[in-house]
């Protein structure tokens, strides 16, 4: 077998993936400024969790007095910001990565098939499984009935709402607080867990682009403007759907506050890593590439379940918000321009 040479090649009898391979993968290029580069470490632990915590505070304490138009705002834009990093900042990276034109993808069993689509598909289903199962295991402990009488419908023998109401009427105000307590409840772990899916895959995508930051070359200080706002746009989206769960009083004082640490840590963590290792950390390297790669793909799969499922289908379709057209154009204006600002960002982060 012979040793590659970049500088004599004949195009005719050159492997493509070794061309490929030579033009991709590269070697650390950490160029210094390392005192600049801790200060951004903590620059973005209060851009981060400060996005994250400003829906939630304006929410949890009123006296602030936010205007209603911007919780909107954080919570429909932060909607849009989902969605685009999905397809802009993980699926296109993934298919860089390990896609067919890539080095990782003209190599061995990644070179048998488009694997970017498939574990993306994998993920989105996966989270669809899990949502069902969670949904049905709610259901069970709750001895709620989630499913429609299709035959009943077809039949006309479905219980009629008139008689449903006048049960319902039958109830003591005892019955009634269980079934508000029970609804309490169910609302929670419903929310919470789809939550905890959509937080779990923003995180993984910061974890990496954190790495990558610590061993940034001469395009480190763009890559900081930047990822000020890719921050800053991701924590006002994951901290606006956070902000609609109902908390039980038990978990109200702690758990929400968690859950704005967990996410506003993960980046400044993963840059001081990434400092850490800023000599020997490769981000261009095979096995960098095939691991960022496959986990953004992953990534992409759970946003995009998430952000089309979960954000917009049912806020806009399955529970629309409000009658008012006016508001409801604002709404889509918002979802619309959080998607083209993340979009814009894109093109550095």
């Amino acid at each position: 077998m012979t040793t590659f040479d970049p500088t004599n090649i004949d195009l005719t009898t050159a492997s493509p993936r070794d061309i490929i391979c030579y033009l991709q993968l590269g070697k650390n290029e950490y160029n210094g400024h390392l005192p600049a580069r801790i200060s951004a470490v903590f620059v973005m632990l209060v851009v981060s969790t400060l996005g994250t915590a400003f829906p939630y505070i304006g929410k949890q304490f009123p006296r602030l007095r936010i205007p209603t138009v911007m919780y909107l705002f954080a919570r429909y834009f932060g909607s849009g910001v989902i969605v685009s990093t999905a397809f802009i900042h993980l699926l296109d990276p993934a298919y860089q990565n390990i896609g067919p034109n890539s080095c990782v993808g003209m190599t061995g069993n990644w070179a048998m098939y488009s694997w970017t689509p498939a574990i993306m598909l994998a993920s989105c289903m996966c989270i669809f499984v899990v949502d069902v199962v969670a949904q049905k295991y709610v259901a069970d402990r709750y001895g709620l009935d989630l499913h429609t009488d299709v035959e009943g419908i077809i039949t006309g023998s479905a219980p009629s709402t008139t008689t449903m109401s006048s049960e319902s009427r039958q109830k003591t105000d005892e019955e009634k607080a269980l079934d508000t307590e029970k609804a309490e409840k169910v609302a929670f772990a419903q929310q919470f867990a789809a939550f905890l899916i959509l937080e779990f895959g923003i995180i993984w995508h910061s974890i990496f682009i954190g790495l990558n930051f610590g061993v940034a070359g001469s395009e480190w200080s763009t890559l900081y403007i930047v990822l000020m706002f890719h921050q800053g746009f991701e924590g006002l989206g994951i901290g606006a759907r956070m902000s609609m769960i109902p908390f039980p009083v038990k978990y109200r004082n702690w758990l929400p506050w968690l859950c704005i640490a967990g996410y506003g840590v993960t980046t400044p963590i993963s840059m001081a890593v990434g400092l850490g290792l800023r000599t020997t950390y490769n981000s261009g390297s095979y096995e960098s590439l095939l691991i960022v790669g496959v986990f953004d793909a992953i990534s992409a799969g759970i946003l995009v379940y998430n952000g089309l499922v979960e954000l917009l289908a049912r806020d806009f379709l399955f529970e629309p918000q409000t009658k008012s057209n006016r508001r409801l154009t604002f709404m889509m204006v918002c979802v619309f321009l959080g998607a083209m600002l993340m979009c814009i960002v894109g093109e550095w982060a």
